[in-house]
């Protein structure tokens, strides 16, 4: 009932965020009569913010369209490489016909971006994507919204998702680096695991950033609701069934308005004062600032439901039960076992200010992963990091992707045998 009530909520304040669209405009363009009236360009900020406020946010495009390679600006293109019911694997195919930028490329490392299936979509990791198209090739995950699929696509379970990431993997390559990002830090660790055990050829490399494999450490209010709460009580309080006029009718899903509450519950003040500064810098006609704002929320507010069975999985397999640093973690009946994982370097990468995922969760996957050579163990301390500091934004492109890039050169194929490193060690910036 209340997905069927924020339906209707939504419904009826479209007609309003598009009339609060038409008169910021009306306030505001300098051929309209209104727009030279006392405290007109107040009046225009006032519209225009009610508008963002009650719009709907739509998936926004990855809208990646060049990278620069090798000094030089080259075209860049979006390709669906592989298709599932509830994924697309997309890959970033880069053009040129410059032999500086082409001889750039030869032989540069492929890496595998697996992004969240936790509320926002995988577009947030749009500049994670831009930074690494200019030394590497470049696939991600690009999960879809639950509500979209159809009911007669079956069902999807975190062990699905491990499948689908192995799928993922085989399908590359083996050859390829792979990169996590927060919540399938645990799900790609389980899916490497299983392709050791079973005498598979794994990655080169796995690189996790800020997740949850050990969410005992240094909880946050993240992981206090998931341990605090019941499993029955998730499931009888925050699972609902698709309306009718979504493709996937029906399903059962946890819905993305309700993930996107949690996230500006956590920092309300925060986003308030953001919201206010934009009506300020409306006022005072900083365009600049004004087109940061909107860049930023129209992906933060831009939300997906989630599969019901994959996010229940989630919260018990993962900060309940803990299964896997327990050893206790079953996939379709066969036992996780991260240190079976021989052959794959090992990338762990915190922010000092995570308030998502504690300091100490990600590094606890070395501790897991005792059959990686020392040699091939590194941890990276982000200082004055947040969550999102550590994939996007200056921190990201500034310090953290040097590391990342560095880390796969240095145990990529054509390298052959990898250069000695420092066994977990601890550094960052400021």
């Amino acid at each position: 009932m209340l997905y069927q009530i924020y339906e209707s909520q939504r419904a009826l304040m479209a007609p309003f965020s598009e009339f609060a669209s038409a008169s910021a405009k009306l306030y505001s363009h300098p051929l309209s009569p209104l727009a030279h009236t006392p405290l007109a360009q107040r009046v225009s900020a006032s519209f225009d913010l009610a508008h963002r406020l009650a719009k709907e946010y739509e998936k926004p495009p990855f809208a990646i369209t060049s990278a620069r390679v090798g000094g030089v600006e080259i075209a860049v293109q979006e390709q669906v490489a592989l298709e599932k019911p509830f994924c697309r694997l997309l890959r970033f195919k880069r053009f040129t016909d410059n032999a500086t930028a082409l001889d750039t490329m030869k032989g540069q490392p492929t890496v595998l971006v697996v992004a969240p299936l936790s509320g926002h979509h995988s577009t947030l990791l749009r500049d994670t994507v831009k930074s690494l198209l200019q030394d590497h090739k470049v696939f991600i995950t690009d999960w879809t919204d639950a509500r979209m699929v159809p009911a007669e696509a079956g069902s999807f379970h975190l062990d699905d998702y491990v499948h689908y990431v192995q799928e993922f993997i085989r399908h590359i390559g083996p050859d390829v680096h792979v990169i996590s990002v927060c919540q399938p830090t645990v799900p790609v660790l389980a899916a490497i695991s299983l392709m050791a055990s079973a005498g598979e050829t794994t990655p080169r490399t796995m690189t996790m950033m800020g997740g949850p494999i050990d969410a005992r450490k240094s909880p946050t209010a993240v992981n206090n609701l998931a341990m605090n709460k019941s499993f029955s009580w998730f499931e009888n309080n925050v699972i609902f069934r698709v309306p009718e006029n979504y493709p996937g009718a029906g399903r059962r899903v946890y819905p993305g308005f309700l993930q996107h509450t949690g996230f500006v519950a956590m920092n309300p003040d925060r986003h308030m004062t953001s919201h206010y500064d934009y009506f300020l810098d409306l006022i005072r006609g900083d365009d600049g600032s004004a087109e940061s704002h909107r860049q930023f929320y129209d992906e933060y507010n831009a939300v997906l439901d989630m599969p019901a069975d994959y996010y229940l999985d989630t919260i018990k397999t993962v900060f309940q039960d803990f299964a896997l640093v327990n050893g206790t973690w079953h996939v379709s009946g066969e036992l996780v076992r991260p240190q079976d994982i021989t052959e794959t370097a090992l990338l762990t990468i915190e922010g000092e200010l995570d308030d998502i995922s504690g300091a100490g969760q990600t590094q606890a996957a070395h501790g897991l992963c005792s059959g990686v050579p020392s040699k091939m163990h590194l941890h990276y301390d982000v200082e004055g990091a947040g969550h999102y500091g550590i994939f996007a934004g200056r921190r990201w492109r500034d310090f953290v992707y040097p590391q990342v890039r560095d880390f796969i050169t240095r145990f990529d194929a054509r390298n052959g045998a990898a250069a000695p490193v420092t066994a977990l060690r601890k550094s960052g910036t400021r």
